[in-house]
């Protein structure tokens, strides 16, 4: 098992949710982090904050991941200021609603430009300079169904699951590329445990997860040197249920 003290992980959309549980348990771990962030400024900088008064390496870089430049510039400027990347994580991601039949080029593309092009470019500029490094991308559950009322989003992350799978061939033996799907996890904005409460019965286990479950799995991943092109699903089974794609 790979040691995580004293490495190095860029955390995308790393301010607030699923994103800062991360950070938070990979900075608990010895980790140094880099934050990467949007919007959520206050939300990237009080975390980074809390961590370095907790005597953690702690940064914030804002960048804009549906402009291909600001993700590229978004690497370089964390490769300098750290000194280097051992870990990249592709946590950030846009969540818009959208069906089928209201799909259009300008729907689709900032899902799949957010969601799929900019975690590629990332992981390629990673594979370009460094060796024996890992990435982790955050998919989604419900990837081996139909998410009928998300539809470009869902489009987006089935495109990151495919190129999860084609780097980490791709880009072997020096990158290893994984995913976490998480399930039942958090309610949406505006939502509070109930929510996840009247939805426990969806998935096998009848439960809903937190996010640290799915922190847990990041840092599996993350140590565990001889997995790659693997989705994890933090999900209670749920993935297991879906049948759009059968196999």
């Amino acid at each position: 098992m790979i040691e995580l003290e004293g490495k190095t992980a860029l955390v995308t959309g790393g301010g607030k949710r699923l994103g800062a549980a991360i950070v938070r348990d990979l900075a608990g771990r010895g980790v140094r982090v880099a934050i990467h962030y949007h919007a959520a400024h206050a939300e990237a900088g009080a975390l980074a904050a809390s961590l370095q008064a907790m005597g953690r390496e702690a940064w914030t870089f804002r960048a804009d991941l549906s402009d291909a430049e600001q993700a590229e510039s978004l690497f370089e400027r964390v490769w300098e200021a750290t000194g280097g990347i051992d870990f990249l994580i592709n946590n950030a991601s846009i969540f818009p609603e959208g069906t089928l039949d209201g799909l259009r080029l300008d729907t689709l593309l900032p899902n799949l430009q957010v969601n799929a092009l900019a975690p590629f470019v990332l992981c390629r500029k990673l594979a370009a300079q460094a060796s024996k490094t890992t990435v982790v991308n955050l998919l989604d559950a419900r990837i081996t169904d139909n998410d009928r009322g998300h539809v470009p989003y869902h489009l987006s992350k089935r495109m990151l699951y495919s190129l999860t799978r084609m780097m980490a061939v791709e880009y072997a033996p020096g990158l290893r590329v994984n995913a976490v799907a998480p399930g039942l996890i958090l309610p949406p904005a505006g939502k509070d445990e109930n929510y996840l409460a009247a939805l426990a019965h969806t998935n096998p286990l009848e439960q809903y997860g937190c996010a640290e479950d799915v922190a847990e799995a990041v840092a599996f991943l993350l140590r565990s040197d001889f997995i790659t092109g693997q989705t994890v699903f933090v999900d209670g089974g749920r993935h297991l249920r879906g049948s759009m794609y059968g196999g």
